[in-house]
């Protein structure tokens, strides 16, 4: 009998849910919709305690709808909970899942119905949210008096589809209801667009707007600010409250003004035509400029829409609240184009005076470039650009500012201010690169409007503003280059410039730009004829076709005059020293003011003279000012006028010492431009290298004429010998030959070697007057070595040397000095392979053998030894090596083995003899066809290695 029971009861529990589930489809009254939810869990479901609610989640919220409590005072289901952090309540609204609890009267969390219940003595407690999709619209609480969790699974099912229901049906009301009362502001935009057309002035206009933006939005309050450039503030130009309180009107009251620094992130928002919106506890805004701009205008809420044209800010709607306010979408939208009729009406309301303005600024422009085609001089160019466009553009200062390289800054090419104001002196520092760069890739003119705020060109910042410049606009001369030319114009105030204005300094600069690069290009054309006409008048010193000699010191003293031609400068002269000298002199050039004198006689000494040493230690040109000196270079460069001193060294090649120091002088103020140094740095190179092909050809010249004085004499010596031995020999034979058998030999003898003696005197008399003269034969080189030895015989018994002969065929024994006459007899041909005989100048390589021997004997302790090795290198070469153990000088060593070019004007080892004479043999054996070098062994041995050709046939 119980199992029918049952079934009974379920049918009912679904019969039940489906009326419910169909009430709640077919009803739209949101009361009877709870009403007939609240019926069904008091009949479905055994609980004391129903509770409905529905979730405003704007005020994060629950508002009671009612429900059953046991008492019967209702109130308490119909009040309104504020959800705080950590309730029970705001957990289920977040989380959006049911949350059941044990028993109601511990629970702190529970917030008021925490004492409810405990008076009515709930436990098992059920809050369940009313959602649709991931939207919770409610809060379901149920509560009895029994402890623990009362719900069931089946009957949780059926309670959860009930909620589902109600809340689709709750949702889909919500949005029915909002799509009631959303504004739409396009009917009434375009009723405005309409009535703006049949409006005459712009106040009629403005008028309009703010009447049906008040009407639309219902704030308290509608302004239109105006924005003023020059100043940089907002004043109300129309209000709701006054028709027009514009700033002309003298019977209504002064408009209240808004200042750009006062809420600056307010302006450069609407700046760049953003809107800006302040409600309740939301803002579009920082909190702390937030609070600001609330307290200037005295609202709680605020809406705003920036009026623009172009790129130009005119001013701004705004709606205003005196409570916090929630702005939607529609507000917005209607605001954005309120203003954006008023940007398309306002410009049409001066339109006649644009007009006339673009015509004015079309006229400035042509004027402007007029002058690039015209004779003016720039700084008459200058002066009428800048007297317009300060008129045009209300500014206080026009600048031109060039960067100098050699300084890394900005310096003033023009400037003009009003006359109660003075011309700016400081120096404008190099930019940063950002700043560099922003210049670079303009296109129009760069504004700062607030110097104390912006931070570019930061590095100007603090002496433009010690001079009263607070706003800026800045323009790069040369478009898409570095910017090198800039034009800058300044206003002492707060202000900002329209487009319109901005491009038209922006072509003004470009046309500028062409202005100066043009006299730049005629600057640097004169100083190029400058520079060629001083080369020439220079070059034509040395014109060879000049009959007369160049006078000392004539050279210098002209190119020091066209040096000071160049740099325009009162005062050049030389530190001239040569090799070996101690003091340099002083040669000037040009001293063309007394106040640059110079004590030309004082003694300058090299080694201890700081400029001069300055100028050495430096691979270029040296700037230096005068208070860098030490007191000894004032005693003789004592012009009071003098600040800057320029030096550069008279420098050729690297190996080749210099040998002066031009100096150059002018006043403190005075900057070398780059361009003038090169010039000048050619100049003074082309002054070293003539100095030094002068001196070059006088040593020369001098020495020629020495040598051509000796070969005369020597020759007309010879020439006397020669005839002198001719006659004695003719009288020897006109005497006869004596009778005496022994003494008849020994005269033949001796006679046959005194016609042999003036047989070659006269061939050299004849043949190698006054150049040597190469014969070609043969001889053995035992020969060859005793012939050597014979001559330098005597010396080697002078010195008590040893003697050795090593290396072909058999080795010749060592010999004191005393026994060295039978080493030289003992050489013979025999000892030597036939075939060892050298081919050539034969009586010329004697004399170089003897050269080797004569400065080995030279060098050489007494008791020291002396060897000779001989050695075949091939079939061609004989090498001779004679070794010994004397001292020789590095120095003579290093430069006997230097083959880099020698300067010809510094002291060295090989001008003198024995040097001397070792390089003439070490060159003519390379004239002949052999070697001669030189070097010394780890053992500190002297080596002269001499290589001779050997002949073709055998001997």
């Amino acid at each position: 009998m119980g199992q029918p029971q049952k079934t009974i009861a379920a049918e009912q529990q679904i019969q039940a849910l489906g009326q419910v589930l169909q009430s709640l489809r077919e009803e739209d009254d949101v009361e009877i919709l709870i009403k007939t939810t609240i019926s069904y869990v008091q009949q479905q479901f055994d609980y004391n305690l129903i509770w409905i609610a529905l979730y405003d989640r704007l005020k994060h919220t629950l508002f009671g709808k009612g429900g059953i409590i046991p008492d019967g005072d209702t109130r308490l289901l119909y009040k309104r909970f504020i959800l705080n952090s950590g309730d029970l309540l705001e957990q289920v609204v977040i989380e959006q899942r049911p949350l059941g609890i044990a028993d109601l009267q511990t629970e702190t969390r529970a917030a008021e119905w925490l004492e409810v219940g405990k008076k009515f003595k709930i436990q098992g407690t059920v809050f369940l949210p009313i959602r649709y999709k991931d939207r919770c619209l409610g809060v379901l609480l149920l509560g009895c008096d029994r402890w623990g969790y009362l719900l069931s699974g089946e009957a949780k099912a059926r309670l959860m589809m009930v909620l589902g229901e109600l809340g689709a049906v709750l949702y889909q009301h919500e949005i029915d209801l909002q799509q009631k009362q959303t504004k739409r502001p396009d009917e009434p935009l375009l009723q405005l667009l309409e009535n703006l057309r049949t409006l005459n002035n712009l106040d009629q206009r403005l008028k309009a707007v703010v009447e049906t933006t008040h009407q639309f939005i219902s704030p308290n309050r509608t302004n239109i600010y105006w924005f003023e450039r020059q100043g940089r503030y907002f004043w109300c130009r129309m209000s709701n409250q006054l028709v027009n309180i514009g700033r002309d009107s003298s019977n209504q009251q002064p408009a209240a003004g808004i200042t750009v620094q006062e809420l600056s992130e307010f302006y450069y928002a609407l700046a760049v035509n953003q809107i800006v919106w302040i409600g309740d506890a939301r803002s579009s805004l920082k909190s702390h400029f937030t609070g600001k701009l609330l307290q200037r205008l005295r609202v709680r809420s605020l809406l705003a829409a920036p009026i623009m044209w172009q790129t130009d800010l005119l001013g701004f709607l705004a709606v205003e609240g005196n409570e916090p306010r929630i702005w939607t979408e529609a507000d917005k939208n209607f605001v954005l184009g309120a203003a954006g009729l008023i940007s398309l009406v306002a410009p049409t309301d001066s339109m006649e005076s644009t007009i006339q303005q673009i015509q004015d600024d079309s006229h400035l422009t042509s004027q402007v470039a007029q002058a690039i085609y015209s004779q003016q001089n720039l700084q008459e160019t200058l002066q009428n650009c800048a007297t317009k466009v300060l008129a045009r553009l209300a500014a206080t200062r026009f600048l031109l500012l060039q960067y100098h390289p050699e300084q890394n800054n900005y310096q003033v090419v023009y400037q003009s201010q009003p006359q109660n104001r003075r011309p700016l002196t400081f120096v404008f520092h190099v930019l940063k690169e950002i700043d560099g760069q922003l210049l670079k890739s303009a296109k129009t003119a760069v504004e700062v409007e607030n110097l104390n705020e912006d931070l570019r060109f930061v590095n100007w910042r603090p002496s433009l503003l010690e001079n009263g410049v607070r706003s800026l606009l800045i323009c790069n001369c040369t478009q898409s280059h570095t910017p090198t030319t800039l034009l800058v114009l300044a206003h002492e105030n707060y202000r900002t410039w329209t487009t319109l204005e901005k491009e038209l300094l922006w072509i003004v600069s470009q046309q500028i730009g062409v202005i100066v690069r043009q006299w730049q290009l005629h600057t640097d054309t004169e100083a190029q004829q400058k520079f060629l006409f001083s080369i020439q008048k220079c070059l034509r010193i040395l014109e060879p076709a000049q009959s007369e000699k160049i006078a000392p010191k004539h050279l210098e003293r002209t190119v020091l005059e066209q040096i000071a031609y160049i740099l325009d400068c009162p005062l050049t002269l030389l530190l001239s020293w040569s090799t070996g000298e101690t003091n340099a002199e002083i040669i000037p050039g040009v001293i063309a003011d007394s106040k640059f004198g110079v004590s030309t006689n004082a003694p300058v000494p090299i080694q201890s003279e700081a400029l001069i040493q300055w100028a050495l230690a430096q691979d270029n040109y040296l700037s230096l000012n005068v208070d860098d000196l030490p007191p000894e270079t004032k005693k003789w460069l004592n012009g009071p006028g003098i600040g800057q001193i320029l030096l550069i060294t008279l420098r050729t090649a690297a190996d080749y010492k210099p040998t002066g120091v031009v100096l150059i002088a002018d006043r403190r103020e005075r900057q070398w431009s780059q361009q003038s140094l090169n010039a000048t740095e050619t100049l003074v190179t082309q002054l070293a290298w003539s100095r030094r092909h002068q001196q070059i050809i006088q040593l020369l010249e001098s020495t020629t004429q020495e040598l051509q004085q000796l070969n005369w004499y020597k020759h007309r010596r010879l020439q006397e010998i020669q005839r002198t031995t001719t006659l004695v020999l003719s009288q020897i034979n006109d005497l006869g030959i004596p009778t005496n058998e022994l003494t008849q030999t020994r005269y033949q003898l001796l006679l046959r070697q005194l016609d042999h003696t003036t047989a070659s005197m006269s061939g050299l008399v004849k043949l190698e007057q006054w150049h040597l003269h190469q014969s070609w034969e043969t001889m053995p080189v035992a020969s060859f070595l005793k012939r050597s030895l014979e001559r330098v015989d005597t010396l080697f018994k002078q010195h008590k040397l040893w003697v050795g002969v090593h290396g072909l065929g058999q080795s010749i024994g060592e010999q004191d000095a005393a026994n060295s006459s039978s080493l030289v007899k003992g050489i013979q041909t025999s000892d030597y392979p036939s075939s060892m005989a050298i081919a050539g100048d034969i009586v010329k390589f004697e004399l170089v053998l003897h050269e080797l021997l004569l400065a080995a004997c030279e060098r050489s302790q007494s008791g020291s030894r002396i060897d000779i090795w001989c050695r075949r290198l091939d079939e061609r070469l004989l090498e001779l090596s004679i070794t010994d153990n004397g001292i020789i000088e590095p120095q003579l060593l290093a430069a006997l083995n230097d083959n880099t070019p020698k300067d010809v004007l510094a002291p060295c080892q090989l001008n003198q003899p024995p040097g001397l004479h070792l390089l003439i043999c070490q060159n003519l054996m390379q004239q002949w066809g052999g070697e001669l070098h030189f070097y010394q062994l780890p053992d500190s041995r002297v080596v002269s290695r001499l290589v001779l050709p050997l002949a073709g046939n055998n001997l």
